[in-house]
């Protein structure tokens, strides 16, 4: 009885302690943007792509991911064709998306996307580790080295959205 007892007790905390531990398949879904601000050394905040920007992030269960963020009221093309953009235009269009997409894995705190394609070119090809906690239905992660450089970092906060809130999202 005592060695039944025993086993019980192990197996039960083996579940408890699985379910504790964030596996890939724990972010599969789709994410609505919250935040995305850079955090500089003193604690001050920029948000790079406005008050109000607009992201989606989408994990599947084969370990793919897709990511684009985009500031709020980004300025039209005059032209109607972004081959005769200014070089204003082009500007604008440029500081004001971040996408990438890939493969991502899970180790430790972590989540590790490796870039195959990305707005920002220098990030082809790299893998990006970020540290990162899940809350409910909150996903956030810290970008040690951002875009922008510099000596800030990113924080990035996204919401998972239920499949009724994911179809008021497309339309």
């Amino acid at each position: 009885m005592k060695h039944k007892l025993l086993f019980i007790f192990l197996l039960i905390a083996g579940m408890a302690s699985a379910q504790n531990k964030i596996g890939a398949n724990n972010l599969t879904g789709t994410y609505e943007l919250v935040v995305v601000d850079n955090i500089a050394a003193d604690g001050s905040r920029v948000h790079l792509y406005g008050d109000s920007p607009k992201g989606i992030l989408m994990f599947d269960t084969q370990g793919n991911y897709t990511l684009q963020i985009y500031s709020e009221g980004r300025p039209k093309f005059a032209a109607g064709d972004k081959s005769k953009g200014t070089d204003e235009e082009n500007r604008a269009s440029v500081k004001g998306c971040n996408a990438h997409y890939g493969t991502y894995k899970i180790e430790g705190g972590n989540i590790i996307f490796n870039i195959q394609h990305a707005s920002f070119p220098n990030w082809e090809g790299t893998q990006q580790k970020r540290p990162f906690i899940i809350s409910g239905d909150i996903f956030k992660y810290i970008v040690p080295a951002p875009t922008t450089g510099g000596a800030a970092t990113g924080e990035v906060v996204w919401k998972k959205l239920s499949e009724s809130e994911f179809t008021e999202f497309k339309n």
